[in-house]
């Protein structure tokens, strides 16, 4: 992985490329070639690059408090790296716990927004999955082609695109391991929103930059209570939802937001 600021010069490959701007943090996959299939290395770099971005608090206002993935035009990512993977046995997989890594990646709570240009496809729609918010370009594909490999997905896809669209939907990619274009993806809801190829990085960029100017406790609090409805019954979730709300209360960013409200100004939160 290397880290740049946005003003700085061109860095030496990588598999992860990292920009920071402001409060928003840009990871781009970087293994063109393999139009972003996810050998070891990437999804490694990934999640550590991730990880340390989500516990780089900073203080005061400092800090990253929105993350933005991106491929290239062409793939967002392309699934699992099928070379690599194609010579481990069950021992392999059982004592490397493979794919455990992003356990820790969707525990995350710094808001995570996928742009998705291009194929999206097995582990590459599962990434997109992962994040709070999938934007895709009008040239975006998904799909969960394991089906056709005599695989099953592996890192989370049965779940997350079961919730995301419902069972017989879900059922319908993952038993035929057919790929949808973004209008469907959007018209079914795995995606947020879909925009023009060209508009993509503006727009994943201004909904990051929305997003970074809360409060960040607030921000964790919200991530948290939508998650948790996922997991739990309505009666539940609500009750749930009610106590954080209280807590709120608490927050010094509340209480500058309700006052700012009042005559009108924009809120100066320090995440406090």
């Amino acid at each position: 992985m290397i880290s740049e600021r946005e003003d700085e010069g061109s860095q030496v490959s990588s598999s992860v490329v990292v920009t920071t701007h402001g409060r928003v943090a840009t990871l781009t996959l970087n293994r063109p070639h393999a139009l972003n299939a996810l050998d070891r290395q990437l999804m490694r770099e990934v999640v550590e690059a991730a990880t340390s971005l989500d516990r780089d608090r900073g203080g005061g206002g400092g800090g990253v408090a929105a993350m933005v993935f991106m491929g290239s035009e062409r793939s967002f990512a392309a699934g699992a790296d099928i070379a690599e993977m194609s010579s481990l046995s069950h021992v392999d997989a059982h004592t490397d716990d493979l794919f455990s890594e992003w356990d820790t990646f969707a525990a995350i709570r710094t808001p995570m927004i996928a742009a998705v240009a291009g194929y999206a496809l097995g582990g590459g729609c599962e990434l997109a999955m992962m994040c709070d918010l999938i934007i895709a370009a009008d040239s975006a594909q998904f799909g969960q082609p394991e089906i056709g490999l005599g695989l099953t997905p592996a890192l989370g896809g049965s779940q997350r695109l079961t919730r995301a669209i419902g069972k017989y939907k879900a059922m319908d990619l993952i038993l035929t391991g057919r790929t949808i274009g973004a209008d469907e993806a959007e018209r079914i809801g795995l995606v947020s929103r879909v925009v023009p190829s060209e508009q993509l990085p503006e727009e994943a960029m201004r909904i990051a930059e929305s997003i970074a100017a809360r409060s960040v406790p607030v921000l964790y609090a919200a991530k948290e209570l939508v998650n948790t409805a996922l997991d739990v019954t309505l009666q539940q979730g609500v009750r749930f939802e009610r106590r954080v709300f209280r807590s709120g209360f608490g927050f010094a960013d509340s209480a500058e937001g309700m006052s700012a409200f009042l005559p009108r100004r924009d809120p100066d939160f320090t995440d406090q």
